[in-house]
């Protein structure tokens, strides 16, 4: 019911998204996206591309008067600080860890400039969709904290998590320790002419019980889609994720509780979703994001022809992707919460009677 389409290429004019769905009567300015734009923007540390854009956001349509308006919302950024040229000698060659071959296999045509539409500059629609997204979750209480866990071997302390640190640093890390370390890490992957995964933590307060449905649409479900959408996540857990396999059905299960007739649970392993349904908890999202593709180091490859041959890349890039990525997870998340949201609505007659009924 909540559905986004975005569009635009990496060098082409611009970028964007169209939000269709969106209830009227949301207080919605561009202001409130471009928040979560200068999240995800590059050139603003030593740890992102250098490519300069201002990200600026321009509301075409479906708002009036600072107000939603139940309308088609269509969001635009231009593309300013393009460098072609850096692609020239890449047109013909496939990039490792790219889209360029299966794009090709699939359309027989590909824009090679900064890889197309395959770029994580088509990220910046997802992102200003997921703005329009979090205001609407933000009238019913809804609230994230996304922030990377890990880069390398290099971990958040819980004895050091301190949300503020996020903001304060390049890489999104709550723990100012591990954030200088994790830096000093990259500054040599740099040196060398390489990158870097990392893990984003994505966290929910606020979210209602009896989101998503008990087979194909379950919750969990509909953000693997979502967050498995995004080109650089190899990987996503909920809750205890992996580490389930080595726990006992004892140690894993979360104990209910109720205090003053509201039923809560004693732990959260489940991560705050039970048989794809939201079940009142805090929603705990885990991506790991691998390295940039993007190194400059030399590496082997093949042409269109087939023809063996080395590649070097040129041009701007990030060293990680995680830290500008969390936004990107906490947009999808967003979105995927208010669709959800939104068909929950229905799903009950006294609900439907709420509505309709006098």
């Amino acid at each position: 019911m909540f559905r986004i389409t975005t569009w635009g290429e990496s060098h082409g004019p611009a970028v964007g998204a169209v939000v269709d769905g969106c209830p009227a009567g949301i207080p919605l300015s561009e202001e409130d996206i471009q928040k979560l734009l200068d999240r995800r923007k590059p050139g603003s540390s030593a740890f992102t591309t250098p490519r300069q854009e201002a990200d600026q956001i321009e509301i075409l349509s479906g708002v009036f008067g600072g107000m939603t308006t139940g309308t088609p919302i269509s969001l635009l950024v231009r593309n300013t600080n393009q460098h072609s040229a850096d692609y020239d000698k890449l047109a013909g060659k496939y990039r490792p860890g790219h889209a360029d071959y299966t794009f090709d296999q699939k359309y027989g045509i590909r824009d090679w400039r900064g890889g197309g539409r395959s770029s994580g500059r088509e990220t910046v629609g997802r992102v200003a969709a997921g703005a329009v997204a979090e205001k609407l979750l933000l009238a019913f209480g809804i609230e994230f904290l996304t922030y990377i866990d890990r880069i390398g071997e290099i971990s958040v302390s819980p004895e050091h998590f301190d949300p503020e640190e996020i903001s304060r640093n390049p890489l999104n890390m709550p723990d100012a320790k591990a954030a200088a370390a994790a830096a000093n890490y990259l500054k040599g992957l740099m040196a060398d002419g390489d990158s870097s995964g990392s893990e984003i933590v994505c966290r929910v307060k606020g979210l209602p019980a009896g989101l998503g449905a008990p087979v194909f649409d379950k919750l969990d479900a509909k953000l693997g889609q979502a967050i498995f959408s995004i080109g650089s996540v190899k990987g996503l857990e909920i809750g205890d994720g992996f580490r389930v396999v080595g726990m006992k059905g004892s140690e894993n299960n979360d104990g209910f509780t109720s205090v003053d007739g509201h039923i809560g649970k004693l732990t959260n392993h489940a991560g705050g979703v039970l048989g794809g349904i939201s079940d009142g908890d805090e929603l705990v999202i885990r991506a790991a994001c691998k390295p940039t593709p993007s190194i400059f180091c030399s590496q082997d490859t093949t042409d269109r022809d087939g023809n063996n041959t080395q590649i070097q890349i040129a041009g701007r890039h990030d060293p990680i992707i995680g830290p500008r990525a969390c936004v990107v997870v906490e947009a999808m998340t967003a979105i995927t919460i208010a669709d959800l949201l939104l068909e929950n609505a229905v799903c009950r007659l006294d609900s439907l009677q709420k509505i309709y009924g006098e």
